[in-house]
């Protein structure tokens, strides 16, 4: 998570994180559907107005970090060396949050999201505004020359290769398996004669 610099902004971040860390106690706890806001905004010592500052629905309250992930997606596009290749750059991003997703202490979080509908619901509609958001990025590269198409497409696979190697029986395995497939993807739909450079590991 990038780390605010001025006191206000230091507060306010601490606040959003006891926010964050008392509900997923809470969830984890009593469980997801008898936990209410008011509940959290209780136990975290905040109004109910001061939780809605920081998040806009109980759902969000369980993806903290969807704008930080979301904030890395575009990152590694737009943050890579000049001439880097970018499915390799996508592709160890994809790989860092693959890891930290499917680490032991993530593992009660996930069951929790798949046993309930809102939760998948949400996730769904994070991964779709995710991947537009690295389409957009994709697309303002001017080395890169892609169609509109071309970029959405494969930002929806990059975010897949997400899901689906999360997962995976073995996700470093899954990720490179599938960044092969999205590496002849973008050969096919890159201009002939650029660079584009190897997924592998």
């Amino acid at each position: 998570m990038t780390v605010p610099t001025g006191r206000r902004e230091r507060k306010k971040a601490a606040t959003r994180q006891k926010i964050a860390d008392t509900a997923l106690r809470l969830f984890l706890e009593r469980g997801y559907d008898a936990v209410g806001i008011r509940d959290v905004a209780a136990e975290a010592d905040v109004a109910v107005t001061t939780l809605f500052s920081h998040f806009a629905s109980k759902e969000a309250l369980v993806f903290e970090q969807d704008e930080d992930f979301e904030q890395r997606l575009a990152q590694a596009v737009t943050g890579r060396a000049p001439h880097e290749p970018l499915i390799p750059a996508l592709r160890r991003e994809i790989q860092a949050l693959v890891r930290h997703c499917t680490a032991d202490s993530a593992a009660p979080i996930w069951r929790m999201i798949d046993a309930s509908p809102a939760l998948r619901e949400y996730e769904e509609s994070m991964r779709l505004r995710h991947a537009e958001s690295l389409a957009t990025a994709i697309a303002a590269d001017r080395d890169l020359s892609q169609t509109t198409t071309a970029c959405r497409t494969i930002a929806r696979f990059v975010i897949d290769a997400y899901s689906l190697a999360r997962e995976a029986a073995d996700p470093d395995t899954a990720v490179d398996e599938i960044f092969r497939m999205i590496e002849a993807a973008w050969e096919v739909a890159h201009p002939s004669g650029s660079s584009v450079g190897t997924a592998g590991p």
